[in-house]
């Protein structure tokens, strides 16, 4: 039996690890991989931040980081074995010359230098600044970047361009969490290794494809960041086009990073523009107002504590998505994402052609269509909706819609499913960018999103209202109303 593939060790510097990313998510998914022995031995984890901590009062920190956010008992163990890879500096990360604290603590002989930013963006600079200054970056070093990148493609350009000035292209892991989910992955999977799929994967057999992300949170706190930002640019531009270009991307030639990078950016160059003439037939704009979550009051997006009672940012997104190229012809993509929804979900929803010819009027005037619903969350699984024979000796056949279901956690009990998080960390130390996002992508992307928002700013209509606790505006059913369809609820 052959031994696990060995990686290099590395110095994981985490800047900005006592905030909130750091305390919820990276500490998090460190500790799991630990409990999962992933992380190679002599791996060390250093936070930065500008507190004036020491090693024994940032492990404080982390352990007290695990018991509020791990949601899974803690095994000392494990913890014990974790906690002796900690360590913390303090820098002031707008003070070039601190950089050079990390000396004593690195070793770029033995380790790889990942540093990991997570930190608000005006920081890059002085952090790009402050490592290549402090002379231990090396060719193998790398740096990860979280979003948002920039609110349009001019500031990304910006913030690249700082970043470029020090790591090469193949140095930066771009994060969006949403590509290390499993069912994300599994999308490859299903389309290029299943010929059920992958045959039947275009204009021919699909007749349209929805994707909605929703939260039942409102804004918690976030108030200012959001409000500058609004949901088109905070989840379609990342993590709902994101999903579109998996599912509408050509195979690729094999699963190296290059290969898959190349198709997604096929598929954004093939997204037809919204613009002006056409932004109000293929968006909808909401803001929600107070209503009602499970039982509960919820305030407004206007009541909200620090809230500008003026705002027009919206908090909810609609949009017809047409792709111009020979596979998607005629197949529109519906997407939608909003705050304070009904419930917490994130789903796929593939409906296939109806047959043009029914012989089973007795149970449908219409036969339904095929729905393939891919759950991203809560719930990892797949199913598939079908027709089927209700059982019985009557004299007519009596057709039912059911589904095959696979749901991950029970289909592979065995195996450990892991969070976004855990497995984009662990491929970022390991050096393997296929899961990250390339500048060109990132551009891509903007350059779509930014045609609708400034046409959006043009027209200075306010955003269509919907309770808290609702599916959106009634503006968002009538997107897709037009076109003979409706939403899956």
């Amino acid at each position: 039996m052959k031994d696990k593939k060995a990686f290099k060790p590395c110095d994981l510097v985490l800047f900005g690890a006592l905030g909130d990313l750091s305390r919820r998510k990276l500490l998090i998914s460190l500790y799991r991989l630990e409990n999962a022995q992933l992380i190679e031995p002599d791996t060390r984890i250093i936070g930065v931040d500008r507190h004036a901590h020491d090693n024994a009062q940032f492990i404080d920190i982390a352990y007290k980081s695990l018991q509020e956010f791990l949601n899974e008992a803690m095994d000392e163990v494990v913890w014990k074995r974790f906690s002796a890879r900690l360590a913390y500096l303090q820098i002031d990360l707008t003070q070039t010359e601190q950089y050079k604290l990390l000396k004593s603590v690195t070793d770029s002989k033995t380790r790889v230098l990942v540093n990991y930013f997570a930190v608000s963006p005006f920081l890059f600079k002085n952090i790009c600044q402050g490592l290549h200054q402090s002379g231990i970056l090396t060719e193998e070093s790398r740096m990860v970047m979280e979003k948002p990148i920039g609110h349009n493609l001019k500031s990304s350009k910006e913030i690249n361009d700082v970043v470029a000035n020090v790591f090469s292209e193949k140095q930066v892991f771009r994060i969006d969490h949403y590509l290390g989910k499993e069912t994300v992955l599994n999308l490859l999977a299903l389309r290029f290794a299943n010929s059920i799929f992958t045959t039947n994967w275009n204009h021919n057999t699909i007749d349209h494809i929805q994707i909605t992300v929703a939260e039942e949170v409102g804004i918690e706190g976030r108030w200012d960041y959001f409000d500058k930002t609004g949901q088109l640019r905070d989840m379609v531009q990342n993590h709902l086009l994101q999903i579109l270009t998996f599912i509408a991307m050509e195979p690729p030639v094999n699963l190296e990073a290059e290969s898959i990078h190349n198709e997604k950016i096929k598929v954004l160059k093939a997204l037809r523009p919204i613009t002006l003439n056409n932004v109000e037939e293929k968006t909808v704009r909401g803001q929600y107002s107070a209503g009602y979550l499970k039982g509960k009051a919820v305030p407004g997006y206007l009541e909200e504590e620090g809230a500008n009672t003026e705002s027009t940012t919206e908090s909810f997104v609609a949009l017809r998505v047409d792709i111009d190229n020979w596979r998607w012809a005629g197949v529109p993509f519906y997407l939608r994402t909003g705050k304070a929804m009904l419930s917490k979900r994130t789903e796929i929803v593939v409906y296939f052609k109806q047959l043009p010819h029914n012989i089973f009027s007795d149970s449908f005037r219409e036969l339904p269509p095929n729905k393939l619903i891919i759950h991203l969350q809560p719930n990892e699984g797949v199913e598939i909706e079908m027709l089927n024979k209700i059982p019985g000796i009557d004299e007519h056949i009596k057709l039912k819609k059911t589904k095959l279901d696979l749901s991950f956690s029970e289909a592979f009990k065995k195996s450990r499913i892991f969070g976004g998080y855990e497995k984009l960390v662990l491929e970022a130390m390991r050096g393997n960018p296929t899961l990250f996002l390339s500048r060109e992508e990132i551009e891509q992307a903007w350059t779509w999103i930014d045609s609708i928002q400034n046409a959006w700013q043009h027209l200075n209509a306010e955003p269509k209202s919907y309770p808290a606790g609702t599916w959106g505006p009634v503006a968002s059913v009538a997107l897709i109303a037009r076109d003979g369809r409706a939403w899956e609820e």
